[in-house]
């Protein structure tokens, strides 16, 4: 019997840790996968990204900056040059979510912006209306999202972007649910730091594909 339901845009991580005995882990070997192994980039994907933060930064110049403008500006782009819209994979969007976590008598709900999937790939990117965003405000959504995999037992993956920063999410369940972040990478550093999230994204996708 179902005894509470989180809505996912609404729950934090305090909710969770409450409910799911949810526990940052902060070992750096839980979470290698956003920083070894990285495949090395063709120039055509690094002009293309080069391309992507000059248009970001364009758009600054005219606010407000709102979560679609970035979904179309930014992340579909990078999905796009990552060959997420390409077998095995597929793309959601505006996805509706309902899934029940039995062993909690939890049932979660809540629509998420971009939905990438092959079991257990979860792309998201959220609201940017102020420049102090912080994507932490998504964090505990993500995660409430990333617990309805079909096997919580194997790495669930997953994305957070606000366009002008990018955080990769690891969750797993052994004996409770546990997580890790990595670096914060952010569009207006110096260089380009979407080369690196877009290596990412290459490197997970192939991990996922190999499984």
């Amino acid at each position: 019997m179902v005894t509470r339901t989180i809505i996912a845009q609404k729950t934090n991580l305090r909710e969770l840790i409450e409910t799911f005995n949810l526990e940052l882990v902060e070992d750096e070997a839980f979470f290698q996968e956003w920083k070894t192994d990285l495949p090395k980039l063709s120039d055509t994907d690094k002009q293309l990204l080069d391309k992507v933060k000059a248009g970001y930064l364009n758009l600054l110049n005219y606010p407000p900056l709102l979560k679609d403008v970035v979904r179309m500006s930014v992340l579909d782009p990078i999905l796009f040059i990552s060959d997420f819209y390409l077998q095995p994979f597929y793309v959601r969007s505006e996805e509706p979510i309902e899934f029940l976590v039995e062993d909690e008598d939890t049932l979660v709900k809540g629509r998420i912006d971009t939905l990438v999937l092959k079991d257990k790939f979860w792309v998201m990117a959220i609201e940017s209306k102020k420049a102090s965003f912080s994507i932490e405000e998504g964090l505990a959504q993500l995660i409430a999202y990333m617990m309805g995999s079909l096997h919580p037992e194997r790495p669930v993956y997953g994305l957070i972007s606000t366009g002008g920063s990018f955080a990769f999410i690891k969750l797993l369940k052994s004996k409770v649910w546990q997580y890790a972040v990595s670096k914060v990478f952010i569009t207006r550093n110096p260089g380009n730091e979407l080369y690196t999230v877009l290596q990412i994204l290459k490197h997970l996708s192939r991990l996922i594909i190999e499984e």
